[in-house]
């Protein structure tokens, strides 16, 4: 039988690696040095294609997807990336309060113990949407008093960086879970849900 032990090896080093190099990061993008009304089309579109990557709360969370063992998961791309949209155009008509920022982003990294604890059977999948909706609602709220144009830009390049993410997760989730076992599958989890409780844990209690 072909061993795959490099492989389970990589999956289980990589969160924490992340987590260790990166601190969560909240409204960080391409150009955060400017103010959003400042960017032009390519910069908006190149911010929306990196900024999901940029921050490690948002890249972990798409990645957990993955270990999830969603039932038919390609079936699950269309409305998770819909629910994200959908937030990101929520957060242009009700902005977020800055004094609320930083529960937000707590409850941000909270949603990556969510997501372990729907791997680990406890929580349903349909939790995956609202807490989506929400990474896009931060995402978006970025980009606020934009013109139309860049906006525009800035919301595909999101489109193209989501919606690749979530097709590469739930195509090869299955394949990925038959590698690892449902011991993997359950150690993973726990990695999520660790690395989401120290992320809320280091914002709420400074």
């Amino acid at each position: 039988m072909r061993s795959y032990s490099w492989l389970i090896a990589a999956i289980m080093a990589t969160p924490a690696l992340l987590a260790m190099l990166v601190r969560p990061a909240f409204a960080h993008h391409p150009f955060a040095m400017q103010e959003a009304g400042t960017l032009n089309a390519l910069q908006g579109l190149i911010s929306g294609v990196g900024h999901p990557l940029l921050g490690p709360d948002h890249l972990l969370f798409l990645l957990a997807i993955g270990f999830v063992g969603l039932n038919r998961p390609r079936q699950w791309l269309a409305p998770l990336l819909a629910a994200g949209l959908l937030g990101s155009a929520i957060s242009q008509l009700i902005p977020l309060p800055e004094t609320l920022s930083v529960y937000a982003e707590a409850l941000l990294s909270l949603s990556l113990v969510v997501t372990g604890l729907v791997a680990l059977g406890k929580a349903s999948p349909l939790l995956l949407l609202p807490f989506i909706s929400l990474h896009g609602y931060l995402l978006g709220g970025v980009i606020i008093g934009a013109e139309p144009t860049p906006l525009t830009a800035y919301f595909l390049g999101l489109i193209i960086s989501q919606g690749s993410m979530l097709l590469i997760v739930t195509t090869y989730s299955k394949r990925l879970l038959d590698s690892i076992g449902n011991g993997g599958q359950r150690i993973a989890a726990g990695i999520w849900i660790g690395i989401g409780a120290a992320f809320s844990w280091s914002l709420l209690i400074p």
